[in-house]
């Protein structure tokens, strides 16, 4: 059984059907969903599916459990969560536990590795590292800036990324400006969401002293963004990676000016 969606009704449906099938033998479940209280952990899994399936002898799990952050007192850390799964003797199981003030809620990423999905959402400054071959699709999402270093760990664990989206108004820690950075390479990056980011990532992805990006780029991007960042298509630092760009798709902006067309040579 595959679940691949956002519930609303984990304990409601998903529980009471999958303790009927007592016969089963696999089970890889993924969902993400919305709870009122509590993540789901170790000992959700263990009392409420295992438990009520004797035959089952492979699981493979993904699931994201969204919370209302009503008490920010006792917030639950990873090391809580990874507690909770002592019993998984046959199991490599990643937890990942984030709280976002600004949202008032908080998030609990727990899957079994390694990874069999071919795409990766929210992932957030939280995150492990390790290496995610099958990976092709990632979303980025943080209300803490993400610096230079991130981007290096997300490139090597996801050595076959082509489609990357991100979402961080924070800007970056400005210490960066004066450092020497390592360049980044995604060798297979084909689309690039930049539409609801701070101007500094736009930068960390377009200035080729931080990111060289492949040919054939699909940007989605914000047209005064991009301006501000090029310094009004005069700059040289970002000019070579713009020339990668294949399409460009300019939120609230019908169509590229024909002047400014010159600094993105190969766009179609």
């Amino acid at each position: 059984m595959i679940c691949v969606t956002e519930t609303y009704l984990y304990d409601e449906i998903i529980v009471p059907q999958l303790q009927r099938m007592i016969n089963l033998e696999k089970l890889a479940l993924y969902f993400v969903t919305d709870r009122a209280e509590r993540f789901i952990d170790g000992n959700d899994l263990k009392n409420n599916i295992i438990n009520h399936i004797p035959r089952l002898n492979e699981f493979i799990f993904n699931i994201r459990t969204i919370v209302q952050c009503n008490n920010p007192i006792h917030l639950l850390s990873n090391e809580d969560i990874y507690r909770t799964f002592r019993s998984f003797k046959k199991y490599e199981v990643i937890c990942c536990v984030d709280y976002f003030p600004k949202g008032e809620y908080g998030q609990c990423h727990i899957y079994s590795y390694p990874y069999t999905l071919t795409d990766y959402d929210n992932i957030t400054n939280n995150f492990l590292g390790g290496l995610f071959n099958n990976v092709q699709v990632i979303t980025l999402f943080d209300e803490r800036p993400f610096q230079h270093e991130f981007f290096i760990k997300i490139s090597q664990a996801f050595p076959f990324l082509r489609n990357l989206s991100i979402t961080n108004s924070e800007p970056q820690k400005s210490n960066d400006n004066n450092q020497k950075f390592s360049v980044i390479e995604y060798s297979h990056l084909i689309t690039l969401h930049l539409l609801h980011v701070h101007d500094d990532y736009i930068e960390q992805f377009l200035f080729d002293t931080k990111t060289y990006l492949p040919n054939n780029i699909h940007l989605s991007i914000d047209y005064g963004q991009l301006q501000r960042v090029t310094h009004y298509f005069t700059m040289d630092a970002t000019r070579n990676n713009c020339s990668k760009i294949k399409t460009l798709f300019l939120l609230d902006f019908l169509k590229l000016p024909k002047h400014d067309r010159t600094y993105f040579p190969h766009l179609e």
